[in-house]
């Protein structure tokens, strides 16, 4: 059973569901560039790894104490008069997890093993603000724009900062949108093609780049977003009769 919607799948941005879909969606954009690329090229696969503090708190709920109470029931004093039991303080978990991010990179079957294009499909912690994995991507957008690869991001998340190459205020000036795709290309850094989506709209078939003189490649990106809804199996796993975890507002469109 396809999704019921004409386009992205607002219900599969729930955090707990986007893990699936963004591995997902690399593989097949991966698989679907390597059946039209010429030769001389492939679509490979790129991890970035790091580490990332939980978001939760602990809180014990039984505190130990040895030893006997002074006069009215106090906790005894060490040398210097300082009490030896404190009122229970929440314990932050300070261990962190690990965090392993998928992209598609196109490399030229040069001696090299050159890259000429970085596909990258945008996750909540790249657009999380403060976060280690926005600081890394942003990071790696800025070295990959200071070269001549082309950068093609994809974005169908309705939440989070703004985080593609394309400026923000240039995009608003050509209307509302609800996601959207940028391709800054190695050899025009002064301007960006993009394609904002509206959520009642079929995501678009976009064009990425090669080196030199061979001609763009079209990638269709409702046709990988049907592969991926059926190979994930979220018709099980989405309740459509309850709200969507990202609320449907009147203020989706950025």
């Amino acid at each position: 059973m396809p999704s019921p919607f004409p386009g992205m799948d607002p219900y599969l941005e729930d955090p707990a569901i986007w893990p699936s879909v963004h591995h997902l969606l690399i593989s097949h954009i991966g698989m679907a560039l390597n059946r039209v690329l010429p030769e001389g090229y492939v679509a490979a696969f790129g991890e970035r790894v790091y580490l990332e503090g939980p978001d939760r708190d602990i809180y014990p709920d039984v505190f130990v104490k040895a030893g006997p109470t002074s006069r009215g029931g106090l906790p005894p004093s060490e040398p210097g008069g300082v009490e030896t039991l404190s009122d229970p303080p929440p314990v932050v978990a300070v261990a962190a997890d690990e965090v392993v991010e998928s992209f598609v990179e196109i490399r030229a079957l040069d001696a090299k093993r050159s890259v000429v294009t970085t596909i990258e499909v945008l996750s909540p912690r790249n657009k999380s603000a403060g976060s280690e994995g926005r600081e890394l991507y942003r990071q790696k957008q800025r070295e990959v724009l200071a070269t001549d690869v082309h950068l093609l991001e994809i974005d169908l998340l309705r939440f989070g900062q703004h985080t593609v190459a394309a400026p923000r205020e240039a995009l608003l000036r050509h209307g509302p949108y609800h996601y959207l795709v940028s391709l800054s290309r190695g050899d025009q850094r002064y301007a960006c093609e993009v394609w904002g989506i509206a959520m009642s709209a079929a995501l678009p078939r976009v064009r990425v780049p090669l080196a030199g003189s061979d001609p763009d490649r079209i990638l269709d990106l409702q046709a990988i977003f049907r592969e991926v809804y059926e190979a994930g199996a979220f018709q099980r796993v989405v309740h459509y009769r309850k709200a969507p975890r990202i609320p449907l507002t009147n203020g989706d469109a950025n």
